[in-house]
């Protein structure tokens, strides 16, 4: 999958890019059948909130085959290399839960904040790409986003260690004002299968869930392969070690597992 230059120029001013409905319902439908597999696993990976629902489940990758091969996926893969202009590593791979009336709240934050504060990343080459498994509505917590809050490069942060199961390195109030009163906020939302790419730099935030519907979203977070961390301060299955470029699979690569599956 190739991005327009329309595209990539919407993701240079905005900071984020939505793209409905890349993966199909059969392929969505798999990967949302093992994150619940995955969720049930008792793994020092598998992170839960303080109800004990599943909260994220950090490289899934490493120990699920359909999730190996979605973090090797072309239509991810590839959007990425051409932004970041470049051959990608998978620095970080999460599957994140917004369990119904229980998931709570992630902080505002900028990703790269964390990366360069914690894992030595050097510069900005970074992105995240994720794969909606569920339909993300207003109602069940979808990520909140200040457009072209990427352009203010790294942010002053505190490192919160205490409001949810996940040390963040979050942004105050001031801060947040500020850049949602030049920006607006946007939640972008849409069914299971869309896919939404944003800058390492861009403010973002979720509610937490208290409606009945779940919602799943697979996180791969890449970083071109000059670009690598330098520090080794996190586990291991939180920041990988591993800066080989990677080798996409197939386009086809989830539905013959679901093929598979069906006979």
């Amino acid at each position: 999958m190739k991005l327009t230059e329309a595209q990539r120029a919407d993701f240079d001013t905005e900071g984020y890019l939505f793209l409905p409905e890349v993966f199909s319902p059969a392929e969505a439908a798999l990967l949302r059948a093992e994150a619940d597999r995955v969720y049930q696993l008792d793994r020092e990976e598998v992170w839960r909130e303080s109800s004990g629902t599943a909260r994220t489940a950090f490289a899934a990758q490493t120990y699920n085959e359909a999730f190996r091969r979605l973090g090797r996926h072309p239509r991810l893969v590839d959007p990425v290399m051409q932004l970041l202009d470049g051959p990608v590593y998978l620095h970080q791979y999460k599957v994140n839960a917004k369990a119904a009336f229980d998931g709570e709240v992630w902080q505002w934050h900028q990703d790269y904040g964390t990366w360069a504060r914690d894992d030595g990343m050097p510069e900005p080459r970074a992105m995240n790409i994720a794969v909606f498994l569920d339909e993300v509505t207003a109602a069940n917590g979808p990520l909140l986003f200040i457009p072209r809050s990427h352009k203010q490069g790294v942010l002053p942060a505190g490192h919160d260690l205490e409001t949810t199961s996940y040390p963040l390195w979050t942004l105050d109030r001031a801060t947040i004002t500020r850049l949602a009163e030049a920006g607006g906020v946007v939640a972008p939302t849409g069914p299971a299968g869309s896919v939404l790419m944003f800058h390492c730099n861009l403010v973002h935030a979720s509610p937490a869930n208290i409606s009945p519907f779940g919602r799943t979203i697979v996180y791969l977070s890449l970083c071109h392969v000059e670009n690598h961390i330098r520090q080794f301060k996190r586990a291991e299955w939180i920041a990988h070690r591993d800066f080989t470029a990677i080798d996409c699979l197939a386009d086809d690569c989830l539905l013959e597992l679901t093929t598979a599956a069906a006979e």
